[in-house]
């Protein structure tokens, strides 16, 4: 073959690149090779198997303080989310769609929240949100969860202004704050304690509490006899146990988190006082009793509004703990990873029922038909003009040992 030929037929790059010329006849079986193996013009190349296209995942983004005093437990209730969702993509996912949790750090700033839940709705195009954490989170997002129309799932909070006026994409797991509180304050009268402070955060949660324990003391015709605060996980709470003590109270409600309450608990034994404290769900037990170790928690109250994650005649659960075994070897059960768990359960029942192709607004009206819903002992129940699915409350007391793994 005449060189000037040859070097028309192969560029000069490849040729100092390998080192070598291509005949005709190995151009020619090149090219029809690459014909064979190519797509066709106007198609793309197939992705690789491990490479996700849309269709085949279910987004579900989460705000929450995945950084800061408040990390321990969002992080537990993130746990149970995986521990189902696991569960769920081995076994084929939803209408054979898997998955995907989609998580963002807020640090509990309520601003922060709003500019996640943009991203997770815009960017990541979520289909749901989950398990946002805190009053004034939610309460921040909520009109662009309105506006967009997209279902907010199981928020960490049984706030007033969260639960009413009914707002139809707004799916509440848990009972209202005025329910735990109205349990704490029949007990706390009962066991004749009627010198009852209340200590609460200076936020929306906080706000919010006060309100509902003020209505809580009425229907007994008391007042409480100290009213006090400070911002959300402060511990200078040596001024504030001097006060409860100075008023001579018997019972201390806490609307707090659990480092506040810690460090209340620790001060007031310090002064000597006997009062009974108590607190709501968030708090965290868990949180609570690494920060009183030693027994120092015992006899410390906590309304519950999950069941006992504990009991194992309870089926949902035992499957509970089966799935947070399966998802971690040494895995802890707690209120908190229930919590999470349970409306994980929740959502993908709500998926379920929306079939093959759901949208936001499909998955929200899937919600409102699931109606009286059994998830293995632990019922919910959404009817018209309500958003809140569950009513039950219990009360907890700590000891100095705890309950199990």
């Amino acid at each position: 073959m005449d060189k000037k030929f040859q070097r028309r037929l192969l560029p000069t790059k490849m040729k100092q690149k390998f080192g070598f010329t291509l005949g005709a006849d190995w151009l020619l079986s090149l090219f029809l090779v690459s014909m064979l193996i190519s797509p066709p013009l106007g198609r793309s190349a197939p992705r690789l198997q491990q490479e996700k296209t849309p269709e085949s995942e279910l987004i579900i983004g989460r705000s929450a303080p995945f950084s800061g005093l408040s990390a321990q437990t969002a992080k537990d209730y993130q746990d149970g989310i995986l521990a189902w969702f696991s569960e769920v993509n081995r076994n084929g996912g939803i209408h054979k769609r898997k998955l995907r949790l989609v998580s963002i750090d807020d640090n509990y700033k309520p601003a922060r929240t709003l500019a996640n839940t943009h991203q997770l709705i815009h960017r990541e195009k979520a289909i749901a949100l989950i398990g946002f954490f805190g009053t004034p989170n939610s309460k921040l997002v909520i009109p662009l969860i309105e506006k967009v129309g997209i279902p907010f799932v199981a928020p960490v909070t049984g706030a007033r202004d969260i639960l009413n006026p009914y707002r139809p994409m707004v799916f509440n797991l848990r009972a209202s704050y005025q329910a735990e509180i109205d349990k704490i304050i029949n007990h706390l009268v009962r066991d004749a304690r009627h010198r009852i402070a209340i200590f609460h955060v200076t936020d929306a949660y906080g706000i919010d509490g006060l309100r509902s324990a003020k209505i809580a003391l009425a229907r007994h015709n008391l007042k409480p006899v100290l009213v006090s605060s400070l911002p959300r996980n402060s511990i200078d709470t040596y001024q504030v146990a001097q006060k409860i003590v100075k008023a001579k109270a018997n019972a201390v409600l806490s609307i707090n988190t659990f480092a506040t309450s810690a460090s209340l608990s620790r001060n007031l034994s310090s002064m000597g006082s006997r009062a009974q404290l108590m607190n709501l769900s968030p708090v965290g037990i868990e949180g609570l009793q690494d920060a009183l170790p030693g027994g120092r928690a015992d006899g410390i109250g906590i309304s519950q509004v999950f069941p006992f994650p504990w009991n194992r005649r309870v089926p949902v659960i035992a499957q509970y703990q089966e799935m947070m075994q399966r998802q971690k070897d040494n895995a802890h059960y707690g209120y908190t990873s229930l919590e999470g768990f349970l409306a994980a359960r929740w959502l993908t029942a709500a998926l379920e029922k929306a079939g093959p192709n759901p949208s936001r607004e499909k998955l929200a009206e899937a919600f409102r038909k699931l109606g009286n819903l059994d998830l293995g002992g632990f019922k919910l129940h959404l009817k018209p003009g309500s958003n809140q699915a569950s009513q039950l409350v219990e009360l907890t007391f700590l000891k100095s040992q705890r309950w199990g793994p």
